[in-house]
């Protein structure tokens, strides 16, 4: 039915008026660029440059999250290379959607070979990503622009689910039933979408998927589907003004949201750039994410900005001229079921691992005779293995993820070790075994690297 002129002037009034309110939250967005009250990263040139690429790529992920209908929902990239940001895994691929947890869901996969989930050697060149794991979660962080999001008890994990105990078929493919309540006698894959904890109830909103890489040459991305229970009895009603409206709204508000709390996290929080009063670190002088130096590894999660429940963290900064690299050793007593070692700059992105080894995880490492992980952190290449290249960023974080199905005890964490050295003398600081590197290697390493990225971000 046509709606009287005047009913139709009013619409254009208000969906201008959500359009506009929209470009000033995205002004104020790009204030964390360069304003020093927002706690953005030091101003220089690369820095101011990325910056407006990282702002970009939270307008693109507000994009999308506008336009998505937790009633009929699909999988979507958390990170990519158009949108990096909260310090990403470069190993990872980073997948979510929404959900009413008050729903029930279906999630159905398939995989390629999957031995290795199972403690078995793998087979052929068609594999399951090294580790996955699927998280539903109450919220997602950063949505406030605050710090008191993080207060324990504001958001929780309704349910998770690794590759280690889901069950799946011969050919690859799994289910996964996602409900707020178990139906009886139901014995496959589930998550939890609904939850009490300390009298208060929680209800699943994102589901996230990390596919984690160890053999880049041969694992690939899941195949994967999510549809509600009952979609194809109710399809998505058609767009109006009101929603139309709060779509515009939420692309400003995510965006400007997110850009003033991930600034904070780091500058504040993490202590990126010196000791700050609500800092990590608690008492003494060194500042929780030390220069040329990495905190002791730790188990962080999602009251601390959302990170991986199975994972042990350990970070640090980088700040390096062109004559100086840092040597990383790690002594890993338990071996986990991934790990790796990346850099990202300032702003959380990790640096380009398609066109750069700016990481490496432990089936792409050489190993010494001691057993010790060892990476080499400079800018220029220095024909030894497990090199990571800075890509010329002076100024950036340094991040090891070590991931476990159950968390050995404290005394056996891994260790790390962080020593500064000149360039010249790398060779010399490392054990006699130590191999060459010829830059033929490096060039084939590299052409591979590009194959997978392009296999694992592709979009269609």
């Amino acid at each position: 039915m046509t709606k009287p002129e005047t009913a139709t002037t009013e619409i254009k009034a208000n969906l201008r008026r959500a359009f506009d309110e929209m470009i000033a939250r995205l002004q104020a967005a790009r204030d964390a660029i360069d304003t020093p009250e927002l706690d953005p990263a030091p101003a220089d040139e690369r820095n101011l440059a990325e910056g407006y690429r990282y702002l970009l790529g939270f307008m693109h992920g507000s994009i999308e999250r506008a336009l998505h209908d937790p009633l009929h929902p699909r999988f979507m990239r958390a990170i990519h290379p158009l949108n990096k940001a909260t310090i990403d895994n470069a190993d990872a691929v980073y997948l979510y959607t929404e959900i009413d947890g008050n729903h029930s869901y279906v999630v159905r996969g398939r995989a390629g070979d999957t031995r290795h989930w199972r403690g078995e050697a793998p087979v052929g060149t068609s594999r399951a990503p090294q580790y996955v794991i699927f998280e539903l979660s109450s919220g997602l962080a950063g949505d406030s622009g605050s710090l008191a999001e993080l207060v324990p008890g504001t958001r929780i994990n309704t349910g998770t689910l690794d590759s280690h105990d889901l069950q799946v078929e011969a050919d690859g493919s799994f289910e996964i039933l996602i409900a707020p309540v178990r139906p009886a006698g139901h014995t496959g894959n589930f998550l939890l979408s609904r939850r009490e904890r300390n009298d208060k109830e929680y209800v699943g909103r994102f589901l996230s998927c990390r596919e984690l890489f160890h053999d880049w040459a041969n694992e690939d991305v899941l195949d994967l589907e999510i549809l509600r229970t009952g979609c194809e009895q109710a399809p998505a009603p058609a767009l109006d003004e009101a929603t139309a409206a709060a779509m515009l709204r939420l692309v400003g508000r995510n965006t400007n949201n997110q850009m003033r709390f991930w600034n904070t996290f780091y500058t504040q929080l993490l202590e990126t750039y010196g000791k700050t009063k609500i800092g990590l670190s608690g008492e003494g002088e060194r500042q929780f994410m030390p220069i040329n130096d990495m905190n002791a590894p730790n188990a962080m999660g999602i009251a601390t900005g959302g990170g991986q429940r199975t994972n042990i963290y350990a970070g640090g900064v980088y700040q390096l001229k062109e004559d100086e690299a840092l040597i990383i050793e790690s002594r890993v007593e338990i071996p986990p079921s991934f790990l790796g070692f990346h850099l990202s700059n300032l702003w959380g992105e990790s640096l380009d691992f398609e066109g750069h080894q700016s990481s490496l995880n432990q089936v792409q490492m050489e190993m010494t005779a001691d057993g010790v992980y060892r990476w080499i952190v400079c800018h220029r290449d220095p024909g030894v293995p497990n090199w990571i290249d800075t890509t010329g960023l002076t100024h950036g974080f340094l991040t090891v993820r070590y991931t476990y199905r159950v968390q050995p005890p404290k005394e056996q964490w891994p260790t790390l070790k962080v020593t500064k050295v000149n360039f010249e003398t790398i060779r010399g600081s490392l054990p006699e075994d130590t191999g060459v590197v010829t830059p033929e290697e490096r060039r084939a390493a590299i052409l591979m690297r590009h194959r997978h990225v392009q296999r694992r971000y592709r979009q269609y």
